[in-house]
């Protein structure tokens, strides 16, 4: 009888995680998240504090998880070519971005490799649109989305989860620039 109820339990688990790597499976190839916000200020004044690594400390949610992560900055000293790395012992992980793209004042693309705790290769922009007296920006960050990432997004979500953070971000921005 036990024997029965064990190869019973474990058919059960067999069953369910195939059905989770099946279902997995099925998820898209890229993702996409994306926060948007208007700001009381031009483009001129919010475009350098997004095309300069050197200011993020004062917006990025990011820059606070870990204050004794290591940073780095090469390439340009803002705009196209900066290179920004850090590398961290904490929840920042390790990881490096640079600025490919700034049309000064509409656009800051970046290309965003994270090393570790996981590899990933992604895009990160930023656009700013002005209205009026205000300024739409938008931050995305798209890339494919690797076979684990789709196991984990049955279980987390993570437009939610990134999507927070941009949204904290954005208001960090929002603060710097109409302050």
């Amino acid at each position: 009888m036990v024997k029965t109820v064990a190869i019973v339990v474990v058919v059960l688990l067999v069953v369910s995680l195939a059905g989770i790597l099946l279902f997995a499976a099925t998820k898209p190839d890229t993702f996409r998240v994306q926060r948007a916000t208007s700001i009381k200020a031009p483009p001129e004044r919010i475009f350098p504090l997004i095309a300069d690594f050197h200011g993020w400390g004062a917006w990025s949610p990011y820059e606070k998880l870990d204050p004794a992560m290591k940073r780095t900055f090469s390439g340009a000293a803002n705009g196209k070519g900066a290179v920004y790395e850090w590398d961290s012992d904490g929840k920042a992980g390790k990881g490096r971005m640079e600025i490919t793209d700034a049309p000064a004042p509409s656009k800051v693309a970046i290309k965003l490799d994270f090393f570790k705790p996981f590899e990933a290769h992604n895009i990160a922009e930023f656009t700013l649109e002005p209205r009026g007296d205000s300024t739409d920006i938008t931050w995305a960050m798209y890339g494919p989305n690797l076979y684990i990432a789709k196991v984990m997004s049955i279980f987390f979500n993570m437009d939610r989860m990134i999507g927070k953070d941009f949204e904290t971000g954005l208001a960090n921005l929002k603060a710097r620039a109409e302050g």
